[in-house]
């Protein structure tokens, strides 16, 4: 079935993977929205099936051009709150005026919807959105998939220390880590978006595995075990985090990425057992495993850093 889907964001790393994995699709065309088209390399912008439109976020006018005509609409911004929030709600508000019936929301990692407000101050936003969507004309997304598989080991999370061959944990080791590679994030999110009949909060994930386990398959894969350096139980990291908050609000390094690791390692943002993965089969999850055996060790820290545009040669 032809579709035209819309992403806006659309030079983000993220949305580079949700337009790889739509366009496997012949009847997929795809309209993206972003502020520097420049950015594009040529074998995008010169793409039959993609038309770009060039906005800021708050250009009302560029977004409705942007929206107009697509069957879906799916938000791959990724930056700070005004993007997020405000960002997003001129974006529903544009769809909702040129009755496009589906938006997929800008969440993804974590599982925001039994987090209070503050909690994780970064998500907040996609809170403001899950709310705002309820109120409008429009049929809501929501895609979570636990943690990025590439920002687990990026520098990042502050867990994988390639130069000490080090993994860094609070808690037990033994908390199970959701987590779902780009590329399996984007089939997923390319799949929801091709389903007409796909609404609500979608579920999905690539592998569930503690550090410890993640340890033992690196040590299979490798032929060497890795350091294991234990930074303190789950209740020391919260109040870790909250004081590095207070002390080093606007740094946004020195709290963030402990807010990250707390909620990714909390029983209330857990994703449910019957994952959604069931709905669409032809998507194969990539595990843990997987992925260790598919990079050098020397390339974990940087795997979020070598997403690339590939664009399939369809007219």
């Amino acid at each position: 079935m032809a579709q035209t889907i819309g992403v806006a964001g659309f030079t983000g790393k993220f949305a580079r993977c949700v337009v790889n994995s739509l366009l496997q699709n012949p009847g997929i065309s795809v309209r993206g929205f972003c502020r520097d088209p420049s950015k594009l390399p040529l074998s995008v912008t010169a793409s039959s099936r993609i038309t770009i439109i060039k906005g800021d976020f708050n250009d009302k006018d560029a977004l409705q051009t942007f929206v107009a005509g697509t069957d879906v609409v799916i938000c791959c911004y990724l930056g700070d709150a005004e993007l997020m929030s405000e960002g997003q709600k001129l974006l529903i508000d544009a769809c909702v005026a040129k009755n496009v019936p589906r938006y997929i929301a800008g969440d993804f990692s974590v599982d925001i919807t039994n987090i209070p407000y503050g909690a994780l101050p970064p998500k907040d936003p996609c809170k403001d959105i899950l709310k705002y969507i309820e109120s409008k004309d429009i049929q809501g997304i929501h895609i979570l998939i636990g943690v990025f598989m590439e920002t687990f080991w990026s520098d990042f999370m502050q867990i994988w220390d390639p130069k000490q061959k080090r993994l860094s944990y609070w808690g037990t080791g033994h908390e199970i880590w959701e987590s779902t590679t780009y590329g399996n994030a984007a089939d997923y999110t390319a799949a929801v978006a091709m389903d007409t009949t796909a609404v609500g909060i979608q579920q999905f994930l690539g592998d569930r595995k503690s550090l410890i386990e993640i340890a033992e398959i690196f040590a299979k894969v490798y032929g060497y075990e890795p350091d294991l350096h234990n930074l303190g139980a789950l209740e020391d990291l919260h109040q870790s985090m909250h004081k590095s908050l207070q002390i080093n609000l606007a740094d946004v390094m020195a709290w963030m990425p402990k807010f990250f690791f707390y909620w990714s390692q909390n029983e209330d943002t857990r994703l449910k057992k019957d994952l959604d993965n069931t709905n669409y089969s032809h998507v194969v999850p990539v595990t843990f495993e997987d992925f260790i055996r598919c990079h050098k060790f020397e390339e974990l820290a940087s795997a979020a850093d070598n997403l690339t545009f590939e664009i399939p040669d369809r007219s």
